[in-house]
């Protein structure tokens, strides 16, 4: 799997003014992301990881520094070059799941592909295609309400692969779930990195959310305090020449 960058901080700052106070939640976070890596961003709450996330996933943008998606630097491009960015590259799997209550299960996947160019017919394809990929084909025409946590969350997953996107960007993904449900989502988040290639950044404070990444980059203080292999790397360095675990 190539190793090429798909994502680069350099140096990058994000301060919050709170009156006569400033908060720094960044420090000069420089970091690469490889194409295909599986990267979890840990830390205790307030180490910056939800604001990592929100720069890398042109959410919002950095008061001092640079990232770059695919060698194109995010950082200064006006709002609407950043949504077109956002809905062609970058997929968004949140904690609360942020479903549209009044649409269906189906029409949740298939809004990001209405700013896109393509049939109605071809979007409500490859929609029903997604649902049935997360096991939801039967649930296609309920509501969110209508909906369990981990049935949503699906459904927020089908949503994130609509426009078939080079990143996904998990934010505590499972933490709405019964332990079950989050294992399931995991897998699949899994799977998607394994068999698609996907490159797959997840922000959590959950160990054991963690272990499923290749990858494990802690911040603390708004800094880079530690970068180094996930378990999952290890593991997967423990095949033999034939491609089987030892």
């Amino acid at each position: 799997m190539s190793k090429d960058t798909v994502i680069r901080l350099e140096d990058v700052w994000k301060i919050y003014p709170m009156g006569e106070v400033k908060v720094e939640a960044l420090r000069g976070i420089t970091l690469k992301i490889g194409r295909g890596e599986f990267v979890a961003i840990t830390g205790a709450s307030g180490s910056g990881k939800s604001t990592m996330m929100n720069l890398v996933g042109c959410l919002d943008k950095p008061t001092r520094g640079k990232i770059f998606l695919d060698d194109k630097d995010i950082s200064s491009m006006s709002e609407s070059r950043l949504a077109e960015i956002r809905g062609k590259k970058i997929g968004f799997v949140f904690q609360q799941f942020n479903l549209i209550p009044t649409l269906t299960a189906l029409e949740n996947v298939m809004l990001p592909m209405e700013f896109q160019n393509l049939s109605a017919s071809k979007i409500k394809e490859r929609a029903k295609k997604l649902m049935e990929q997360v096991g939801l084909g039967d649930r296609m025409h309920h509501k969110p309400t209508e909906l369990s946590g981990g049935q949503a969350q699906r459904v927020a997953i089908a949503r994130s692969l609509a426009n078939d996107p080079e990143v996904i960007l998990a934010d505590e993904p499972t933490g709405n779930l019964d332990s079950k449900t989050g294992q399931y989502i995991m897998n699949f988040l899994c799977e998607m990195h394994e068999k698609e290639g996907k490159t797959v950044v997840m922000v959590t404070h959950d160990i054991e959310l963690v272990n499923f990444a290749k990858r494990i980059v802690k911040l603390k203080d708004g800094q880079i305090d530690s970068d180094q292999e996930g378990s999952l790397a290890l593991f997967d360095n423990k095949k033999d020449a034939g491609g089987r675990r030892k």
